[in-house]
């Protein structure tokens, strides 16, 4: 009996359907918390190829939502670790890996002949990024965030979607993450997993498409809700991320991170700032490209509204991780 047996027996499926999955190439950008249902659930059904991309390792703070990874794993990168689990799970597919940070200027070598690229990597700047580029390339784009007991997922792009623009426009002002508030292990399964079924949905071509459509869900109150999004225009405006290549010796550089968190600017003409003193600078940054750097993107995005207050209107975003 074939390993795909119990799914060819859905009418949405087949052996038409189950030929399309093996000839599918799906990039997997984060191999954590939602990386690890994705990963599983996708190898489990038989897409052809799969690629991930992570640069962390595997921690033991993380193994209560992560159980792709064993006690053994721990200090291995993900991406490697998640490789050769998902090899014993499943040797028919095909499994890459690129240990390596998502940055803009690996964008489109990392991502560019997939036909899904799914963001689990929970990252601002991460999921900007992949938006910007699937919106443009038409690639189909499933992303996922999830804190505490509540978390979404979407589909956004491909030839009928809006991008992730189109729906959060701005970043908020401030944001707490896994480590600072905490996660439920079974909320981010759960997620994960409604991702890889966006995946699959649209490799198949199902009816109708999570193309424009956005699930949320709050496992605290045991509470669901979704909503059609396929309308929503593109804002006019937004801060795009760069990568370190792309800045030239004419950009105005800002670095918000403090001493303490970066003792060496992200380059030596990098001037220092806050999100709150960054107004300060505006004469220099009306008369260049102004770049912001911070960690995840966020302290940019505020200083960048900041700045565009003041009359500045070339700017962009670093997120150094």
């Amino acid at each position: 009996m074939s390993r795909y047996t119990r799914q060819m027996v859905l009418p949405e499926m087949g052996a038409a359907g189950q030929a399309r999955l093996a000839a599918a190439r799906v990039v997997v950008v984060g191999a954590g918390g939602l990386g690890c249902p994705v990963l599983s659930y996708l190898a489990g059904a038989g897409v052809g190829c799969i690629a991930i991309v992570d640069a962390d390792v595997v921690e033991k703070s993380n193994l209560h939502r992560q159980p792709l990874y064993a006690m053994a794993d721990i200090g291995l990168p993900k991406a490697e670790a998640a490789q050769c689990a998902l090899a014993a799970y499943n040797p028919e597919i095909e499994i890459l890996t690129e240990v390596r940070r998502l940055e803009p200027a690996n964008m489109a070598s990392l991502c560019g002949d997939a036909d899904i690229v799914i963001d689990a990597a929970d990252s601002f700047a991460a999921t900007y990024t992949l938006s910007d580029h699937c919106l443009a390339s038409g690639q189909s784009f499933v992303s996922a965030s999830v804190l505490g007991f509540t978390g979404y997922a979407g589909g956004f792009c491909g030839a009928r979607a809006p991008s992730v623009r189109a729906v959060f426009p701005d970043l908020p002002r401030s944001a707490a993450n896994c480590a600072t508030a905490g996660v439920s292990g079974p909320a981010v399964g759960i997620l994960g997993s409604l991702q890889a079924q966006m995946a699959l949905s649209c490799l198949l071509g199902l009816e109708p498409s999570p193309l424009g459509r956005m699930i949320s869900l709050d496992l605290r109150q045991f509470t669901t809700s979704s909503f059609s999004f396929s309308n929503a225009p593109e804002p006019e405006d937004g801060f795009g991320f760069v990568s370190v290549e792309d800045i030239t010796d004419s950009d105005f550089v800002v670095d918000l991170r403090g001493v303490e968190e970066a003792p060496t600017t992200i380059t030596t003409g990098a001037c220092r700032s806050t999100v709150d003193d960054v107004q300060t600078l505006a004469g220099n940054a009306r008369r260049h490209r102004t770049i912001l750097c911070c960690r995840s993107g966020l302290r940019a995005w505020n200083a960048g509204l900041r700045l565009r207050q003041a009359g500045c209107a070339d700017i962009s975003l670093i997120a150094v991780g």
